[in-house]
C-alpha cells in the first residue's frame, strides 16, 4: 500500500481541498475528485465503469456524448454527497471551456446538491 505524501501546512492553505478534473475522449467521459492536501481521489465517475457502460449499451446510448455526461455528472453528485463532501472547486485544462460536455457534467454535479466553489 502506497502512502501519499502530505504537503506543508503552509501550502495546504492556500489549496481548495476538492477539485473536480474531468477527462474526455471520443469514446468515454470520466471525472474525479481530488483532495488536494493528501492527494488522493475522494470520489470518481467514469463511463468505461462495467455497470454504467452495459446499461448505456443496452439502451443503444453513445458513452461519449453529452447525454452520457450528463449521467457521469450525476452520478458523480450522488457519490460525493454520499461520502460527505457538500463543495468542490472546478479545474479546466486551457483547452476546456464551459461548453457540451464540460456544461454537462458541471451542470449535472450541481443539481445533484453539491456546490460549486
Amino acid at each position: 500500500m502506497v502512502i501519499p505524501p502530505v504537503r506543508p501546512e503552509r501550502v495546504t492553505k492556500f489549496l481548495k481541498p476538492y477539485v473536480l478534473k474531468m477527462q474526455f475522449t471520443n469514446k468515454f467521459v470520466s471525472a474525479q475528485v481530488i483532495h488536494t492536501p493528501t492527494a488522493t481521489v475522494a470520489s470518481s465517475a467514469s463511463s468505461q465503469e462495467k455497470v454504467l457502460r452495459l446499461s448505456m449499451e443496452k439502451a443503444k446510448e453513445s458513452t461519449g456524448d453529452v447525454a452520457a455526461a450528463a449521467k457521469i455528472g450525476k452520478i458523480l453528485g450522488e457519490r460525493l454527497l454520499l461520502n460527505n463532501i457538500p463543495a468542490v472547486s472546478v479545474f479546466l485544462k486551457r483547452e476546456q471551456r464551459y461548453h457540451g460536455k464540460v456544461r454537462a457534467v458541471i451542470d449535472s454535479v450541481r443539481e445533484a446538491g453539491v456546490k460549486l466553489i
